[in-house]
């Protein structure tokens, strides 16, 4: 009974040996004694390789998140402090009834200084002056910090608490209200520091935001660079780099790393109809950070060069009237009497084309130029007139206060 059971299983072992052999030399080449396989072999081997691992930014954020702070300000007649940044008071997110971050929120709304009792025990009128929170980040090893305006506007306490939760009195060198940047310095030296991007950042680039959001220091978010050149309405110098990775309240003054551990910007704002991230942040190029605290740390504040002209935007319809191959440059609406633009003969009607041979795109893009340069240098302008280019040479003024 063994025999005639067994007999037909070994027939058949070698049958479908013998099939499967034949299977694969129909599906490939026998070379050497081995089987080559097919393009759909290979496709079917590939799937059972392993997935190349997802880019880490744990490295970059290792080595720079000790450079980054959390700024703490006190901050004195908090109801005169107008607008949605990170040192004027909080509004409480839309959040349902509930929520397990209600409480979380609420707190944060509600730190500032307790008001005092009387001898009866009866409240007395709360103090006009809260807390307010930002980020910063150290830019040199000496304890030079770098941070938002509005975040120690009418500050009158400032305070850095570090990465490993210590926390130094700071002083405020200089502030610019124009670009929103303003430098602090802690006693100190050889801390932690980062330095900033000699090259901007690329639409695309991965990058790396890490603050202070609703005080939760130590965060970190990442995205992408979105967009250049952004004016929003902050500023006559705007120039914001747009970006992606999550900015709340409370990141503003923190800085945004290029994937080199470089300072590519400093958020400052977001746009946001609810309150909350919604995915555009923006964020002060490096090359304005650079020019900025350079001047605070040596002067305390920042000279802009000026050379007295009102500007209009040269449109379509504009370029067209007077001759211009394209809407470019920034048409001289006033050249102001006396001024070193009037002195060089620049009229009303000049369309301004460029600045020491950089062509200017736009009415700003001749703001920010001149303001670049330092009091008393000289610059060439080329001027559109009467259908031809011409150029004239100028001596740049101090930027008036109040201007």
């Amino acid at each position: 009974m063994m025999d005639k059971v067994s007999t037909p299983r070994k027939r058949m072992t070698t049958w479908l040996g013998a099939a499967a052999v034949a299977a694969l030399i129909a599906g490939g080449a026998v070379e050497s004694g081995l089987i080559a396989p097919n393009s759909a072999h290979a496709e079917l081997r590939s799937m059972t390789q392993a997935v190349p691992a997802a880019p880490s930014f744990a490295d970059v954020v290792e080595r720079v998140k000790p450079a980054v702070v959390s700024v703490k300000v006190k901050v004195q007649n908090v109801a005169d402090r107008s607008g949605d940044g990170d040192g004027q008071q909080f509004s409480m997110p839309d959040l349902p009834p509930g929520h397990p971050m209600e409480r979380f929120f609420r707190n944060f709304r509600d730190r500032q200084e307790p008001g005092e009792r009387g001898q009866r025990g009866q409240r007395q009128q709360p103090r006009r002056f809260g807390q307010a929170v930002g980020s910063g980040f150290f830019i040199s090893a000496d304890g030079y910090v770098v941070t938002n305006n509005h975040v120690v506007d009418k500050a009158s306490e400032v305070t850095v608490i570090m990465d490993d939760g210590k926390e130094l009195d700071a002083k405020v060198i200089g502030t610019d209200p124009k670009t929103d940047l303003a430098l602090l310095k802690v006693e100190g030296s050889d801390f932690p520091h980062v330095r900033l991007a000699g090259q901007k950042a690329r639409i695309g680039d991965w990058v790396v935001a890490i603050g202070n959001p609703f005080g939760l220091g130590g965060t970190v978010t990442a995205g992408i660079v979105s967009a250049q050149h952004r004016d929003i309405g902050a500023g006559p110098y705007d120039d914001f780099i747009q970006i992606d990775a999550s900015v709340n309240r409370g990141n503003s003054g923190g800085p945004t790393f290029n994937l080199a551990g470089e300072v590519v910007g400093v958020n400052t704002a977001i746009f946001s109809p609810s309150g909350g991230n919604v995915g555009i942040a923006f964020a002060i190029p490096a090359s304005t950070v650079d020019n900025i605290v350079t001047a605070l740390k040596e002067n305390g504040s920042v000279t802009r060069g000026f050379i007295g002209v009102q500007m209009q935007a040269v449109t379509k319809e504009i370029a067209e009237a007077i001759g211009l191959s394209e809407p470019k440059g920034a048409l001289v609406a006033e050249a102001m009497k006396d001024g070193p633009a009037a002195k060089a003969g620049v009229k009303t009607g000049d369309t301004i084309v460029a600045v020491d041979g950089q062509p200017i795109r736009e009415a700003k893009d001749l703001s920010r130029k001149v303001a670049q340069v330092a009091p008393g240098k000289s610059v060439s302008l080329t001027l559109f007139r009467d259908g031809k280019e011409r150029t004239v040479t100028l001596e740049v003024a101090p930027q008036p206060k109040g201007i």
